[in-house]
Protein backbone atom coordinates (compact mmCIF):
# COMPACT_ATOMS: atom_id res chain seq x y z
CA UNK A 1 0.00 0.00 0.00
CA UNK A 2 1.59 3.30 -1.02
CA UNK A 3 0.81 5.97 1.78
CA UNK A 4 1.41 9.74 1.59
CA UNK A 5 4.61 11.30 2.41
CA UNK A 6 3.33 13.13 6.16
CA UNK A 7 5.45 15.77 5.49
CA UNK A 8 3.63 16.84 2.45
CA UNK A 9 0.60 17.03 3.83
CA UNK A 10 2.14 19.06 6.61
CA UNK A 11 2.82 21.26 3.68
CA UNK A 12 -0.50 21.00 1.85
CA UNK A 13 -2.06 22.25 5.38
CA UNK A 14 0.29 25.25 5.62
CA UNK A 15 -1.08 25.86 1.80
CA UNK A 16 -4.58 25.95 2.37
CA UNK A 17 -4.06 27.85 6.16
CA UNK A 18 -1.75 30.79 4.91
CA UNK A 19 -4.58 31.26 2.17
CA UNK A 20 -7.31 31.58 4.55
CA UNK A 21 -5.28 33.72 6.88
CA UNK A 22 -5.55 36.28 4.36
CA UNK A 23 -8.79 37.54 6.13
CA UNK A 24 -6.49 39.20 8.85
CA UNK A 25 -5.66 41.32 6.07
CA UNK A 26 -8.66 42.46 5.98
CA UNK A 27 -7.74 45.98 7.00
CA UNK A 28 -5.29 47.07 3.94
CA UNK A 29 -8.64 47.63 2.24
CA UNK A 30 -10.14 49.88 4.68
CA UNK A 31 -8.59 53.11 3.46
CA UNK A 32 -9.15 52.36 -0.16
CA UNK A 33 -12.69 51.63 0.19
CA UNK A 34 -13.40 54.63 2.36
CA UNK A 35 -12.07 56.75 -0.47
CA UNK A 36 -13.14 55.25 -3.65
CA UNK A 37 -16.93 54.48 -2.03
CA UNK A 38 -17.16 56.65 1.00
CA UNK A 39 -18.62 53.73 3.16
CA UNK A 40 -18.10 54.49 6.46
CA UNK A 41 -15.10 52.58 8.89
CA UNK A 42 -17.72 50.89 10.55
CA UNK A 43 -19.42 49.53 7.81
CA UNK A 44 -16.30 47.94 6.60
CA UNK A 45 -15.41 46.40 9.54
CA UNK A 46 -18.66 44.47 9.69
CA UNK A 47 -16.98 42.44 6.83
CA UNK A 48 -14.47 41.30 8.61
CA UNK A 49 -16.64 40.57 11.97
CA UNK A 50 -19.21 38.59 9.93
CA UNK A 51 -16.72 36.77 8.01
CA UNK A 52 -15.17 35.37 12.07
CA UNK A 53 -18.53 35.01 12.93
CA UNK A 54 -19.36 32.19 10.20
CA UNK A 55 -16.13 31.23 10.35
CA UNK A 56 -17.00 29.60 14.07
CA UNK A 57 -20.59 28.99 12.98
CA UNK A 58 -19.57 27.04 9.87
CA UNK A 59 -16.99 25.21 11.89
CA UNK A 60 -19.00 24.15 14.01
CA UNK A 61 -21.78 22.91 11.77
CA UNK A 62 -19.68 21.45 8.95
CA UNK A 63 -17.33 19.76 11.46
CA UNK A 64 -19.50 16.63 10.65
CA UNK A 65 -18.86 17.05 7.08
CA UNK A 66 -15.58 16.78 7.12
CA UNK A 67 -15.70 13.80 8.98
CA UNK A 68 -18.14 11.69 6.39
CA UNK A 69 -16.35 14.07 3.84
CA UNK A 70 -13.24 13.49 4.51
CA UNK A 71 -10.23 16.20 4.42
CA UNK A 72 -9.90 16.16 0.04
CA UNK A 73 -13.88 17.16 -0.04
CA UNK A 74 -13.82 19.38 2.86
CA UNK A 75 -10.88 21.25 1.25
CA UNK A 76 -12.27 21.44 -1.64
CA UNK A 77 -15.38 22.26 -0.64
CA UNK A 78 -12.93 25.21 0.97
CA UNK A 79 -11.43 26.46 -2.48
CA UNK A 80 -14.92 26.89 -3.49
CA UNK A 81 -16.52 29.09 -0.88
CA UNK A 82 -13.86 31.40 -0.28
CA UNK A 83 -12.79 31.39 -4.05
CA UNK A 84 -16.51 32.63 -4.59
CA UNK A 85 -16.39 35.06 -1.87
CA UNK A 86 -13.68 36.84 -2.90
CA UNK A 87 -14.55 37.03 -6.68
CA UNK A 88 -18.00 38.22 -5.10
CA UNK A 89 -16.23 40.45 -3.18
CA UNK A 90 -14.98 42.24 -6.46
CA UNK A 91 -18.58 42.47 -8.06
CA UNK A 92 -19.62 43.52 -5.07
CA UNK A 93 -16.99 46.64 -5.32
CA UNK A 94 -17.90 46.83 -8.82
CA UNK A 95 -21.17 47.92 -8.15
CA UNK A 96 -20.56 49.74 -4.95
CA UNK A 97 -22.66 47.26 -2.77
CA UNK A 98 -22.40 46.84 0.54
CA UNK A 99 -24.88 44.25 0.86
CA UNK A 100 -23.34 41.99 -1.42
CA UNK A 101 -19.97 42.74 -0.21
CA UNK A 102 -21.52 41.17 2.89
CA UNK A 103 -23.14 38.15 1.57
CA UNK A 104 -20.19 37.33 -0.38
CA UNK A 105 -16.66 37.84 1.68
CA UNK A 106 -18.89 37.77 5.18
CA UNK A 107 -21.16 35.01 4.62
CA UNK A 108 -19.55 32.55 1.83
CA UNK A 109 -16.32 33.15 2.45
CA UNK A 110 -16.46 33.01 6.07
CA UNK A 111 -18.26 29.59 5.42
CA UNK A 112 -15.09 28.32 3.73
CA UNK A 113 -13.08 29.81 6.10
CA UNK A 114 -14.37 27.84 8.35
CA UNK A 115 -14.30 24.34 6.85
CA UNK A 116 -11.11 25.46 5.37
CA UNK A 117 -9.48 25.90 9.28
CA UNK A 118 -11.05 22.79 10.78
CA UNK A 119 -10.18 19.88 7.58
CA UNK A 120 -6.34 19.99 7.69
CA UNK A 121 -6.02 20.34 11.61
CA UNK A 122 -8.21 17.32 12.26
CA UNK A 123 -5.90 15.19 9.64
CA UNK A 124 -2.54 16.53 10.66
CA UNK A 125 -2.92 15.18 14.09
CA UNK A 126 -4.13 11.29 12.69
CA UNK A 127 -0.60 11.79 10.49
CA UNK A 128 1.31 12.69 13.62
CA UNK A 129 0.68 10.69 16.82
CA UNK A 130 3.99 11.62 18.02
CA UNK A 131 4.06 15.55 17.29
CA UNK A 132 0.38 16.74 17.68
CA UNK A 133 1.09 19.51 19.05
CA UNK A 134 3.96 20.71 16.39
CA UNK A 135 2.03 19.09 13.19
CA UNK A 136 -1.16 21.60 14.47
CA UNK A 137 1.20 24.22 15.39
CA UNK A 138 2.70 24.03 11.94
CA UNK A 139 -0.69 24.58 9.97
CA UNK A 140 -2.04 27.16 12.33
CA UNK A 141 1.25 29.30 12.01
CA UNK A 142 0.36 29.65 8.56
CA UNK A 143 -3.23 30.83 9.65
CA UNK A 144 -1.14 33.42 12.13
CA UNK A 145 1.42 34.55 9.41
CA UNK A 146 -0.73 35.50 6.86
CA UNK A 147 -1.52 38.92 7.17
CA UNK A 148 2.33 39.35 6.98
CA UNK A 149 2.67 37.69 3.39
CA UNK A 150 -0.22 39.06 1.81
CA UNK A 151 -0.51 42.94 3.30
CA UNK A 152 2.39 43.97 1.14
CA UNK A 153 0.41 41.82 -1.74
CA UNK A 154 -2.96 43.37 -1.58
CA UNK A 155 -1.88 46.69 -0.80
CA UNK A 156 0.77 46.81 -4.08
CA UNK A 157 -2.17 44.94 -6.32
CA UNK A 158 -4.74 47.78 -5.02
CA UNK A 159 -2.60 50.50 -6.31
CA UNK A 160 -1.60 48.94 -9.24
CA UNK A 161 -4.84 47.28 -10.99
CA UNK A 162 -7.68 48.90 -8.56
CA UNK A 163 -9.73 47.38 -5.81
CA UNK A 164 -12.33 45.04 -7.70
CA UNK A 165 -9.58 43.56 -9.81
CA UNK A 166 -7.29 42.86 -6.84
CA UNK A 167 -10.23 41.12 -5.35
CA UNK A 168 -10.34 38.84 -8.77
CA UNK A 169 -7.10 38.01 -8.88
CA UNK A 170 -6.72 36.80 -5.26
CA UNK A 171 -9.89 34.70 -6.03
CA UNK A 172 -8.26 33.17 -8.64
CA UNK A 173 -4.85 32.37 -6.63
CA UNK A 174 -6.23 31.41 -3.60
CA UNK A 175 -8.91 29.02 -5.58
CA UNK A 176 -5.32 27.63 -7.14
CA UNK A 177 -3.55 27.21 -3.96
CA UNK A 178 -6.53 25.59 -1.73
CA UNK A 179 -7.83 23.11 -4.26
CA UNK A 180 -4.05 21.88 -5.27
CA UNK A 181 -3.43 21.91 -1.52
CA UNK A 182 -6.52 19.44 -0.88
CA UNK A 183 -6.29 16.93 -3.69
CA UNK A 184 -2.87 15.75 -1.71
CA UNK A 185 -4.98 15.58 1.70
CA UNK A 186 -6.00 11.95 2.94
CA UNK A 187 -6.74 10.40 6.22
CA UNK A 188 -3.52 7.85 7.03
CA UNK A 189 -4.87 4.30 7.73
CA UNK A 190 -6.25 2.55 10.23
CA UNK A 191 -3.35 2.56 13.09
CA UNK A 192 -1.06 4.28 11.23
CA UNK A 193 2.19 4.94 12.88
CA UNK A 194 5.38 6.79 10.84
CA UNK A 195 8.17 4.06 10.88
CA UNK A 196 11.06 5.70 12.97
CA UNK A 197 8.60 5.62 15.70
CA UNK A 198 7.17 2.45 15.19
CA UNK A 199 10.67 1.36 15.43
CA UNK A 200 11.77 3.07 18.64
CA UNK A 201 8.02 1.99 20.61
CA UNK A 202 9.55 -1.14 19.55
CA UNK A 203 12.60 -0.48 21.35
CA UNK A 204 11.21 0.87 24.38
CA UNK A 205 12.57 4.04 23.33
CA UNK A 206 9.70 5.85 23.19
CA UNK A 207 6.40 6.03 24.73
CA UNK A 208 2.76 7.47 23.01
CA UNK A 209 0.57 8.35 25.45
CA UNK A 210 -2.64 6.46 25.05
CA UNK A 211 -5.84 8.84 24.22
CA UNK A 212 -8.21 9.54 28.00
CA UNK A 213 -11.22 8.43 25.61
CA UNK A 214 -12.54 7.67 22.35
CA UNK A 215 -15.74 10.06 21.74
CA UNK A 216 -18.34 11.27 18.88
CA UNK A 217 -18.99 15.16 19.07
CA UNK A 218 -22.36 15.01 19.98
CA UNK A 219 -20.64 12.69 23.79
CA UNK A 220 -17.81 14.91 23.79
CA UNK A 221 -19.94 17.67 24.04
CA UNK A 222 -22.04 17.03 26.85
CA UNK A 223 -19.07 16.08 29.33
CA UNK A 224 -17.73 18.55 31.94
CA UNK A 225 -14.27 18.62 30.34
CA UNK A 226 -15.64 19.78 26.89
CA UNK A 227 -16.97 22.96 28.24
CA UNK A 228 -14.44 23.72 30.46
CA UNK A 229 -11.73 23.79 27.63
CA UNK A 230 -14.48 26.32 25.95
CA UNK A 231 -14.41 28.46 28.53
CA UNK A 232 -10.64 28.57 28.67
CA UNK A 233 -10.85 28.94 24.95
CA UNK A 234 -12.96 31.82 25.16
CA UNK A 235 -10.92 33.44 27.99
CA UNK A 236 -7.70 33.50 25.81
CA UNK A 237 -9.12 34.52 22.43
CA UNK A 238 -11.12 37.19 24.23
CA UNK A 239 -8.55 38.81 26.02
CA UNK A 240 -6.05 38.44 23.31
CA UNK A 241 -8.38 40.13 20.17
CA UNK A 242 -9.22 43.24 22.69
CA UNK A 243 -5.28 43.51 23.01
CA UNK A 244 -4.93 43.29 19.33
CA UNK A 245 -8.22 45.72 18.68
CA UNK A 246 -6.62 48.28 21.05
CA UNK A 247 -2.48 47.95 21.49
CA UNK A 248 -1.65 50.87 19.98
CA UNK A 249 -3.79 53.61 21.95
CA UNK A 250 -3.14 51.88 24.85
CA UNK A 251 0.81 51.85 24.68
CA UNK A 252 -0.04 55.58 23.55
CA UNK A 253 -1.94 56.03 26.85
CA UNK A 254 -0.23 53.82 29.18
CA UNK A 255 3.29 54.19 28.37
CA UNK A 256 4.04 57.23 26.50
CA UNK A 257 4.84 55.72 22.77
CA UNK A 258 4.88 57.60 19.86
CA UNK A 259 2.20 56.79 17.35
CA UNK A 260 4.96 55.40 15.31
CA UNK A 261 6.22 53.47 17.87
CA UNK A 262 3.18 52.04 18.62
CA UNK A 263 2.54 50.87 15.11
CA UNK A 264 5.73 49.23 14.96
CA UNK A 265 4.49 47.66 18.25
CA UNK A 266 1.33 46.32 16.59
CA UNK A 267 3.94 44.79 13.48
CA UNK A 268 6.13 42.91 16.62
CA UNK A 269 2.58 41.41 17.79
CA UNK A 270 1.82 39.76 14.62
CA UNK A 271 4.94 37.86 14.76
CA UNK A 272 4.73 36.69 18.41
CA UNK A 273 1.45 35.66 17.61
CA UNK A 274 2.46 33.22 14.95
CA UNK A 275 5.66 32.48 16.29
CA UNK A 276 3.56 31.61 19.32
CA UNK A 277 1.66 29.15 17.48
CA UNK A 278 4.45 26.46 16.46
CA UNK A 279 6.19 27.34 19.78
CA UNK A 280 3.90 26.94 22.61
CA UNK A 281 2.55 23.86 20.44
CA UNK A 282 5.86 22.15 20.04
CA UNK A 283 6.33 22.34 24.08
CA UNK A 284 2.91 21.40 24.50
CA UNK A 285 4.11 17.77 22.81
CA UNK A 286 7.00 17.79 25.25
CA UNK A 287 5.66 19.11 29.23
CA UNK A 288 1.63 18.38 27.99
CA UNK A 289 -1.12 20.34 27.30
CA UNK A 290 -2.72 20.65 30.93
CA UNK A 291 0.75 22.37 31.89
CA UNK A 292 0.70 24.55 28.59
CA UNK A 293 -2.61 25.49 29.58
CA UNK A 294 -2.15 26.79 33.30
CA UNK A 295 1.20 27.81 32.27
CA UNK A 296 -1.01 30.28 29.42
CA UNK A 297 -2.86 31.92 32.41
CA UNK A 298 -0.14 32.43 35.07
CA UNK A 299 1.67 34.13 32.74
CA UNK A 300 -1.46 36.52 31.61
CA UNK A 301 -2.62 37.01 34.86
CA UNK A 302 0.43 38.31 36.11
CA UNK A 303 1.12 40.25 32.70
CA UNK A 304 -2.24 41.82 32.76
CA UNK A 305 -1.62 43.02 36.34
CA UNK A 306 1.49 44.47 35.38
CA UNK A 307 0.71 46.38 32.19
CA UNK A 308 -0.95 49.44 33.50
CA UNK A 309 1.74 49.99 35.69
CA UNK A 310 4.37 49.52 32.95
CA UNK A 311 5.18 53.60 31.58
CA UNK A 312 8.29 52.47 29.85
CA UNK A 313 7.52 51.33 25.85
CA UNK A 314 10.15 48.75 25.96
CA UNK A 315 8.83 46.89 29.26
CA UNK A 316 5.21 47.44 28.26
CA UNK A 317 6.05 46.18 24.35
CA UNK A 318 7.64 42.76 25.83
CA UNK A 319 4.89 42.07 28.36
CA UNK A 320 2.41 42.69 25.09
CA UNK A 321 4.65 40.37 23.09
CA UNK A 322 4.53 37.50 25.91
CA UNK A 323 0.78 37.78 25.67
CA UNK A 324 0.42 37.56 22.40
CA UNK A 325 2.70 34.50 21.98
CA UNK A 326 0.68 32.70 24.56
CA UNK A 327 -2.71 33.97 22.22
CA UNK A 328 -1.38 32.32 19.23
CA UNK A 329 -0.02 29.22 21.37
CA UNK A 330 -3.89 28.94 23.05
CA UNK A 331 -5.04 28.34 19.19
CA UNK A 332 -2.38 26.36 18.31
CA UNK A 333 -2.08 23.77 21.44
CA UNK A 334 -6.08 23.62 21.55
CA UNK A 335 -6.84 21.00 18.33
CA UNK A 336 -3.83 18.56 19.92
CA UNK A 337 -5.40 18.92 23.76
CA UNK A 338 -8.62 18.14 22.18
CA UNK A 339 -7.33 14.74 20.66
CA UNK A 340 -5.91 13.30 23.92
CA UNK A 341 -9.04 13.93 26.04
CA UNK A 342 -11.40 13.06 23.43
CA UNK A 343 -9.42 10.92 20.74
CA UNK A 344 -9.21 11.11 17.34
CA UNK A 345 -12.80 9.35 16.15
CA UNK A 346 -14.48 12.73 15.45
CA UNK A 347 -11.67 15.39 16.28
CA UNK A 348 -12.76 17.56 13.04
CA UNK A 349 -16.18 17.66 14.55
CA UNK A 350 -15.89 18.29 17.97
CA UNK A 351 -13.24 21.14 17.33
CA UNK A 352 -15.29 22.73 15.19
CA UNK A 353 -17.76 22.92 17.83
CA UNK A 354 -15.06 24.80 19.99
CA UNK A 355 -14.27 27.24 17.64
CA UNK A 356 -17.70 28.78 18.31
CA UNK A 357 -15.55 30.23 21.13
CA UNK A 358 -13.91 32.13 17.97
CA UNK A 359 -17.10 33.52 16.96
CA UNK A 360 -18.35 34.67 20.37
CA UNK A 361 -14.94 36.23 21.49
CA UNK A 362 -14.57 37.91 18.61
CA UNK A 363 -17.71 40.16 19.02
CA UNK A 364 -17.23 40.25 22.76
CA UNK A 365 -13.77 41.40 23.04
CA UNK A 366 -13.24 44.73 20.97
CA UNK A 367 -16.91 45.54 22.52
CA UNK A 368 -16.10 44.74 26.30
CA UNK A 369 -12.61 46.62 26.15
CA UNK A 370 -14.03 49.68 24.95
CA UNK A 371 -17.34 50.07 27.01
CA UNK A 372 -14.72 49.13 30.18
CA UNK A 373 -12.55 51.73 28.74
CA UNK A 374 -15.39 54.30 28.19
CA UNK A 375 -17.11 53.41 31.84
CA UNK A 376 -13.56 53.59 33.75
CA UNK A 377 -12.24 56.23 31.57
CA UNK A 378 -8.76 54.23 31.38
CA UNK A 379 -7.09 50.99 30.08
CA UNK A 380 -6.20 50.61 33.35
CA UNK A 381 -9.60 49.04 34.34
CA UNK A 382 -9.53 46.64 31.61
CA UNK A 383 -6.58 45.26 32.44
CA UNK A 384 -7.54 44.41 35.72
CA UNK A 385 -10.69 42.92 34.52
CA UNK A 386 -8.92 40.71 32.31
CA UNK A 387 -6.26 39.65 34.80
CA UNK A 388 -9.27 38.42 36.96
CA UNK A 389 -10.66 36.33 33.95
CA UNK A 390 -6.89 34.49 34.09
CA UNK A 391 -7.08 33.79 37.30
CA UNK A 392 -10.81 32.15 36.47
CA UNK A 393 -9.08 30.47 33.94
CA UNK A 394 -6.13 29.35 35.97
CA UNK A 395 -8.85 27.79 38.38
CA UNK A 396 -10.87 25.92 35.72
CA UNK A 397 -7.10 24.47 34.35
CA UNK A 398 -6.72 23.14 37.55
CA UNK A 399 -10.17 21.97 37.73
CA UNK A 400 -10.18 20.05 34.32
CA UNK A 401 -6.63 18.09 35.00
CA UNK A 402 -8.08 17.20 38.33
CA UNK A 403 -11.00 15.62 36.20
CA UNK A 404 -8.64 14.05 33.94
CA UNK A 405 -6.75 12.51 36.97
CA UNK A 406 -10.35 10.84 37.98
CA UNK A 407 -10.57 9.39 34.72
CA UNK A 408 -7.13 8.46 34.31
CA UNK A 409 -7.30 6.43 37.87
CA UNK A 410 -10.58 5.03 37.06
CA UNK A 411 -9.32 3.83 33.70
CA UNK A 412 -6.74 1.83 35.49
CA UNK A 413 -8.54 0.34 37.65
CA UNK A 414 -10.72 -1.17 35.64
CA UNK A 415 -7.97 -2.37 33.25
CA UNK A 416 -6.31 -4.14 36.64
CA UNK A 417 -10.15 -5.81 37.41
CA UNK A 418 -10.63 -7.02 34.27
CA UNK A 419 -6.62 -8.88 34.03
CA UNK A 420 -7.50 -10.22 37.16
Amino acid sequence: MNIKNRWLIALSAVGIHISIGSVYAWSVFTKPLEAAYHWSLSSISWTFSIAILFLGLSAAFLGHFVEKYGPKASGTLCAFLFGIGMFGAGFATSIESLPVLYISYGMLGGIGLGVGYITPVSTLIKWFPDRRGFATGLAIMGFGFASMVSSPIINKLIGTVGISSTFYILAAVYFVIIFLSSQYLEVPPQGYMPKGVQQSLQQGKKVLKKDLAQLTANEAIKTKRFWALWVMFFINITCGIAILAVASPMGQELAGMSIAGAAALVGIMGIFNGFGRIAWASVSDRIGRPNVYTLFFAIQMAAFFALPHLHKPIAFSIIVCIIMSCYGGGFASIPAYIGDIFGTKQLGAIHGYMLTAWSAAGVAGPIFVSWIRETTGSYQGTLTVFSLLFIVSLVISFAIRYDIHKIKLANRNFNENNSI
